[in-house]
């Protein structure tokens, strides 16, 4: 194109110039050796271009003639060469087609065409036929060829690396992945073994070493290099989290700054700071974490921060959570948690059926089967709970590669991929029965209004008096009880009672209030201690009975013979003991006193008021199981 430029201003400026002679006509006078030549000056400038045109085109030809044998050569040359490449393309798309024959058959017309030392592409096509006849011994031997000379070096260490992975000699391959990492860390294939390889080994130095190599040569994406990047350091912090506290302190801090809320970054940074004494510290990162990330191991870690805590400690840590993350079913969980661990079993219920309703999950519901036994202790209402947290979907673990972890791990066991764990619903119980293909709320709903009502009484539970005083009522541990009559009765006409479980109250006196709280009392006929001695503050003990006389045998066996067949009472068994009251006798004309046996057992007395004190409660009012469910996608609290 530039010599075509050329020629046409050459033409076009000889035109112009003959044109410009043309109209300033003049005389030329030559005179040489007594000679005098006259012509005119567009003459002698015709005569002088043509010269010159002449003396080119000499040299032009007499040029042709000299170098003729080497143009023809050339010619020649370049023509074998052409056919060369021609067959080389055409044997490497037969090798990719895999056509065995044709890219045989190509091999060999492009050896005879071409030089294999001066064209690598040839033991390429020569490989590749040797790799799809199956003959993989003379294609490793020609991948070790390769991988010698410096411009195939590279070709060569993939195809080494690549049949020491057929071959499963992963040591092998390991060592041809990390020479092509440090000959060219820009190669991604390179890279990412070198790196799966040292983070297998747990070599987080030489692995971050290598990823900063990798964000240099801007093999990676900074996003992709950052996450790599805290995986790596949260993966190193917590090698040293007990060992050296300081470094991975500081290496969790730096991966939650990579990735904000990453939850095992946020734990080992929390483990960290608690191990140097930092809880204030330690409680903003995990409430950093939470606020990106509301994840059930930071709520773990946050409530069990500081050793020694009460379950109402832990309570109120669980409730600020909850104000960090309101109506979110992980803080609702949390919460509810606390609160049984607290014996708070309304709170508890509440925050659980709350966050049943937002994600209904089967830890949620076997939670409410918990609250369910802790509190009421009935055994169809829990069945019906386990019923739903058998339907329910499954809780989310950390799953790699269809490998579920109770822990975190930086590496999959299965493939070895690096930050291959996520938090997920296990894969398998995608083709189990669920209740995923209706709203979270209906399903829940769908739950309260099959519940059965309570069969069973509330366990009891400490009631609150004022002052700090507690009102404990607890059944006598030894259910023998004598029945006293009036002595002037005759005997024959003395009423038998009934055996039964007597309540009887000891008032101890609370300096500073007007309540006092119930407990065991003394044997019959002592004064309670601590009780004041007036008649109307002390329970009334009934006169000895002439029956005490007789043996105990047999006062029980008269009073079996003469006494009538007591009433059914329709009570549970395990109704609140504050609600038990002795059996009226049959034909008595004045109220019978009872009093406990005077050689109660002291240890089962103290065991009987632990355990009325550890779970006494009001009574439960249940559940209406006629009323009228919510609206689905309705959230009610309370």
């Amino acid at each position: 194109m530039i010599r075509l430029l050329f020629f046409i201003v050459l033409v076009l400026a000889l035109g112009f110039g003959f044109a410009w002679l043309a109209d300033r006509p003049g005389d030329l006078s030559i005179v040489w050796q007594d000679r005098r030549i006259e012509m005119s000056l567009m003459t002698a400038v015709t005569v002088i271009v043509s010269l010159i045109a002449a003396i080119m085109i000499t040299w032009w030809l007499i040029r042709t003639i000299l170098y003729s044998p080497r143009t023809l050569a050339r010619y020649f040359r370049a023509n074998k060469r052409d056919r060369g490449y021609q067959a080389l393309s055409t044997g490497l798309l037969a090798a990719g087609s895999g056509d065995a024959a044709m890219a045989r058959k190509m091999n060999k017309r492009t050896k005879g065409l071409l030089n294999a030392d001066q064209e690598p592409l040839i033991h390429l096509l020569d490989v590749q036929a040797a790799l799809i006849e199956g003959r993989h011994e003379e294609a490793r031997k020609l991948f070790e060829a390769m991988s010698e000379d410096p411009e195939t070096k590279l070709l060569g260490l993939r195809g080494l690396y690549l049949e020491a992975q057929r071959q499963g000699a992963d040591e092998a391959a390991q060592h041809y992945a990390e020479t092509a990492a440090d000959e060219a860390p820009h190669l991604p294939w390179a890279g990412a073994a070198a790196l799966s390889y040292r983070t297998r080994e747990g070599k987080w130095d030489e692995a971050l070493k290598l990823l900063e190599r990798q964000r240099q040569a801007g093999t990676v994406q900074a996003a992709d290099a950052d996450r790599t990047k805290a995986v790596l350091l949260t993966a190193r912090a917590r090698d040293h989290v007990d060992s050296e506290p300081s470094s991975a302190r500081d290496d969790a801090l730096a991966a939650l700054r990579l990735a904000p809320g990453f939850p095992p970054a946020a734990i080992i940074a929390a483990k960290a700071l608690l191990r140097q004494d930092n809880l204030r510290k330690a409680a903003k990162t995990l409430e950093a974490a939470w606020k990106q990330n509301p994840h059930p191991e930071i709520a773990e870690t946050y409530v069990r921060a500081r050793v020694g805590d009460t379950a109402a400690d832990r309570l109120k840590r669980a409730e600020r959570l909850e104000k960090l993350k309101p109506l979110n079913p992980q803080s609702l969980d949390v919460v509810a948690r606390a609160a049984l661990e607290a014996h708070r079993f309304d709170l508890a219920r509440e925050k659980a059926e709350a966050s049943a309703r937002l994600q209904p999950c089967e830890g949620i519901f076997l939670l409410l089967a918990d609250i369910e036994e802790a509190e009421t202790d009935d055994q169809g209402r829990v069945r019906h709970w386990l019923s739903q947290a058998v339907r329910a979907p499954r809780d989310p673990a950390w799953t790699a590669d269809g490998y579920v972890s109770e822990t975190w791990e930086p590496v999959s066991p299965v493939s070895g991929k690096l930050d291959a764990f996520e938090w997920k619903v296990p894969v398998e119980q995608l083709a189990g029965p669920s209740i995923d293909n209706e709203p979270p709320a209906q399903a829940f709903d769908r739950a309260m209004a099959s519940l059965p009502p309570i069969t069973r009484a509330p366990k009891p539970e400490p009631a609150s008096v004022s002052n700090g005083a507690t009102a404990t009522v607890a059944p006598v541990a030894d259910p023998l009880v004598e029945a006293t009559v009036p002595a002037d009765q005759p005997e024959e006409a003395k009423p038998e009672t009934a055996k039964a479980n007597t309540t009887v109250i000891e008032a101890n006196a609370v300096p500073d209030s007007k309540q006092q709280t119930a407990a065991v009392s003394e044997p019959a006929g002592k004064p309670a201690n601590n009780a004041s001695t007036k008649p109307e503050d002390k329970p009334a003990v009934a006169a000895a009975s002439p029956a005490k006389d007789k043996p105990h045998d047999a006062a029980d066996a008269d009073a079996k013979a003469t006494a009538p067949a007591p009433a059914p009472v329709a009570q549970s068994d395990k109704a609140d003991p504050a609600e038990v009251k002795p059996a009226e006798p049959a034909k008595a004309e004045k109220p019978v006193q009872v009093a406990a046996k005077a050689n109660a057992d002291p240890e089962a007395d103290a065991k009987a008021k632990e355990a009325a004190f550890l779970t006494h409660r009001p009574d439960d009012p249940g559940i209406d199981v006629n009323a009228e469910p919510e609206k689905p996608g309705r959230f009610r609290l309370f």
